[in-house]
């Protein structure tokens, strides 16, 4: 009767549950401080992405890779001209420390969403088809998740030598969706003793319908929020494979500024050069942190009722 009297009001008048659902967590979020903070400090470093096209527009010399300013010849410090100073080739950091927020992003995004939409698939399907299918897929995923992710990178770059930013990338994905596919898993498992999917197979659904047009849209808010915490490793990885000397050479990112700093002898001589990346490391990845503990208030009213 609800359903009736709701569709026979004028459109703009109907309750839509979803939209509704979607401001209230909205509401939620914003009055959370560490989201408002995480996205903030998300916003300042999309910016960064955003205004590292401009540096090489504006003179050659601010290219972060192959700029070099001909006044310059070893690492300066703060002036006008490079308003983070310069590293040991004449380099502008600014330009760099612009250039590293592009490759953060793009390396944890990719890395991220690549890992969490293959452990929500492998999760749904070991939790909705169950017996061998499930323990296959578990048992395959327990072998990846004890392997410690970044000596294997380690081993792999140093068997095939310098790895592009795209196979770190898809090496970092490839290690990092087990733990994924065991909280979809047990959340599917949770999903399909409900009444909702009984009925669906009364109707006569077909096991892909259920999966996902019934399942995949509960267990989507979680996989997301394991996206956020997936974006952190993700870089921190990148950025430890950089320093260690195994990172994409051509690429310019933040654990390749520290590389240098180190492999020059500029540790503790240029404060300037080292300290900018460092501290960019550590507030993006603290941002997507605190993102995920935001969301997890979002997704869990039991939290919200603790505080």
């Amino acid at each position: 009767m609800a359903d009736k009297t709701n569709t026979a009001l004028p459109a703009s008048q109907r309750r839509h549950p979803r939209r509704e659902r979607l401001a209230e967590d909205w509401k939620v979020f914003r009055q959370n401080l560490l989201g408002r903070i995480g996205m903030s400090l998300l916003v300042m470093f999309g910016l960064m992405a955003v205004l590292s096209y401009i540096p090489p527009l504006i003179d050659p010399m601010y290219h972060p890779m192959t700029g070099v300013d001909p006044n310059v010849v070893s690492s300066t410090g703060p002036s006008w001209t490079h308003w983070l100073g310069t590293d040991f080739m004449g380099r502008d950091i600014l330009s760099q420390l612009l250039a590293g927020a592009r490759i953060a992003f793009m390396v944890g995004v990719s890395a991220a969403v690549m890992a969490v939409v293959l452990g929500t698939a492998v999760g749904m399907t070991a939790g909705y088809m169950g017996k061998a299918t499930d323990t296959v897929l578990m048992r395959l995923a327990d072998m990846i998740m004890v392997m410690p992710t970044l000596l294997v990178v380690l081993m792999l770059a140093a068997l095939f030598g310098k790895l592009n930013i795209w196979t770190i990338v898809l090496m970092i994905a490839l290690f990092r969706w087990p733990g994924v596919s065991r909280v979809i898993r047990a959340q599917t498992l949770s999903l399909k003793q409900r009444p909702f999917i009984d009925a669906a197979r009364v109707a006569g659904a077909s096991h892909a319908r259920i999966i996902f047009r019934h399942i995949m849209p509960n267990v989507l808010p979680l996989a997301f929020l394991y996206m956020t915490f997936r974006v952190t490793s993700a870089i921190v990885i990148e950025a430890g494979l950089a320093f260690l000397g195994f990172g994409d050479p051509g690429t310019v990112s933040w654990g390749m500024m520290l590389q240098w700093v180190w492999k020059t002898g500029h540790m503790f001589q240029a404060p300037y050069w080292l300290l900018p990346p460092g501290i960019c490391i550590s507030l993006i990845t603290l941002s997507f942190y605190m993102l995920g503990r935001a969301m997890d208030d979002v997704l869990d009213p039991r939290l919200r009722e603790e505080k």
